[in-house]
């Protein structure tokens, strides 16, 4: 009797054993992964929540234009965003307007690449923003973009909607009218993902839509754009005012240098920014992967595209952007 419960107890402990290490191999994955350790995101009052009711920041690269840099859409660019540059969200900015590549006269070809994007980072277990990458209102294109998106995307945790990057000259009405119809098109399918609304100024007028929030629909949040060289303390004190308001903000681009893209980096500046992020626990994402002749451009010519990026592959605002994704 006496050697049954031995080997019973034998047999708990070895069951209790293997649990316990298969969590423990498992446990880095899952926080590698940062959909499985965070689930369905939600909007409660400022705030982007995770399926835990517990707050959730995320933080990431934006790609540059699509139809600029499709070289850089691709599952090597997203696994090393995701591994090497500790980014828990990407950017796929599909480019509308601009040359024959965009999505108005190349649709199939701009949705395949965004595709490409959102369906590796789907499997990198990280979250990905359909950013609709336009100055100007083109809503019979995107109202047929978003739905289709919807329809492929919906089910999936890590999609987030960006309606509207950048609206210029647009006045908050016209863009609160053409984002609530996609709303609309995107809720008759996908009930519960993230969408992000744009304003007016290049998205720095967020106290616009504090002012005059879109109301009955939940998960929306409002974007607000930076670039440190230009922006300073006045944006930061109209975006607390938003907030101060209860409009939830999400900072889907931003950047250390002037608003050209060009330019010294404003290194105290954009230090103070990421600070005044932290403290109010605002989700980023930096602007851009891409090659191009400029300063917020993270890469050189020299960059794979395939995501395997020498150090010397990559410029000043890189090493900073990624050493601010890091530290995370």
């Amino acid at each position: 009797m006496r050697c049954d419960i031995e080997n019973a107890n034998k047999k708990s402990f070895s069951a209790k054993l293997i649990l316990v290490l298969t969590f423990t191999l498992l446990l880095p994955a899952i926080k590698a992964q940062p959909v499985k350790q965070h689930g369905q995101l939600k909007v409660v009052g400022t705030q982007l929540m995770d399926a835990h009711n517990q707050p959730v920041v995320l933080h990431g690269m934006s790609l540059g234009w699509h139809n600029l840099w499709p070289r850089f859409y691709n599952k090597g660019v997203v696994h090393t965003l995701a591994k090497n540059w500790n980014c828990t969200v990407v950017r796929a900015a599909m480019g509308i307007e601009l040359n024959d590549s965009g999505y108005l006269k190349s649709p199939a070809d701009s949705k395949a690449k965004i595709k490409a994007v959102v369906d590796a980072a789907i499997k990198e277990g990280i979250y990905v923003i359909i950013d609709w990458h336009c100055h100007n209102i083109q809503l019979d294109a995107a109202k047929q973009f978003f739905r289709e998106m919807a329809t492929a995307y919906g089910k999936h945790p890590n999609i987030i909607y960006e309606l509207f990057n950048e609206p210029d000259y647009e006045t908050w009405p016209e863009v609160k009218a053409y984002s609530t119809t996609l709303i609309q098109i995107i809720r008759s399918i996908d009930t519960s993902n993230i969408i992000l609304v744009g304003c007016p100024r290049w998205d720095q007028d967020i106290q616009l839509p504090a002012a005059d929030p879109i109301k009955g629909y939940r998960n929306i949040m409002y974007t607000m754009h930076f670039y440190a060289g230009t922006h300073k303390q006045w944006l930061r004190d109209k975006t607390d005012a938003a907030l101060k308001a209860g409009l939830p903000v999400f900072v889907s681009e931003c950047a250390g240098m002037e608003a050209s893209g060009d330019g010294a980096i404003d290194t105290t500046e954009w230090d103070k920014f990421v600070q005044w992020m932290d403290d109010r626990k605002l989700s980023w994402i930096a602007w851009s992967v891409s090659d191009k002749k400029e300063t917020c451009s993270v890469l050189l010519p020299t960059a794979a595209s395939d995501g395997k990026w020498n150090e010397t592959d990559i410029k000043e605002w890189g090493i900073l952007a990624r050493k601010a994704l890091k530290k995370y």
